[in-house]
């Protein structure tokens, strides 16, 4: 069998390239996973991540001499690291936070994120310039985009905020 090491010079460069952007799109993956609280899949990524790494890390140094190897190494790792943020963010897995802030359309709004089948809680406030709707929905992270159009379409002053939460207990939540 070949050894990775018995391969030319400019092939354990691109290997150890691969290697290290996988590794990292793991790796990233892996942490959000962990931070959703997704043990399986932690674990499984993990597993995978870490076995990719002692290849690449092993490969570049049993060759120092070569300078290409590090930048190939370094490379992987920025590189894997955007992959990784791209496809969790395609995944859009778990849910999130929405609050929304509308001077003068906030029944309006509310009533729309319902009819898209999310509770939204509505209430009045007041702002710097008045008498504001504080508009708080909860919903899946792959909506939140469908939900910011909505919300655009009635209010294009509408302030919006989103943040990742992790549903504990109850309440209405749409499979």
């Amino acid at each position: 069998m070949l050894s990775l090491l018995e391969l030319p010079t400019y092939a354990i460069t691109i290997t150890i390239f691969i290697l290290r952007v996988a590794d990292m799109t793991l790796d990233t993956l892996r942490v959000l996973f962990v931070i959703r609280g997704r043990k399986s899949l932690a674990w499984i990524l993990g597993f995978f991540q870490s076995s990719l790494w002692v290849i690449a890390i092993t490969s570049v140094l049993s060759n120092l001499d070569n300078p290409w190897n590090i930048i190939s190494y370094a490379a992987g790792f920025a590189t894997g690291n955007v992959i990784g943020i791209m496809i969790e963010q395609g995944l859009a897995i778990g849910h999130s936070h929405m609050q929304i802030i509308s001077q003068r359309l906030g029944s309006a709004i509310a009533d729309t994120v319902r009819n898209l089948g999310y509770a939204a809680t509505e209430l009045p406030a007041r702002g710097r310039d008045g008498t504001v709707s504080v508009i708080s929905c909860s919903l899946r992270r792959k909506d939140i985009e469908d939900v910011r159009k909505a919300v655009q379409e009635i209010d294009p002053q509408a302030f919006i905020t989103v943040e990742d939460i992790r549903p504990i207990h109850r309440g209405y939540w749409r499979g």
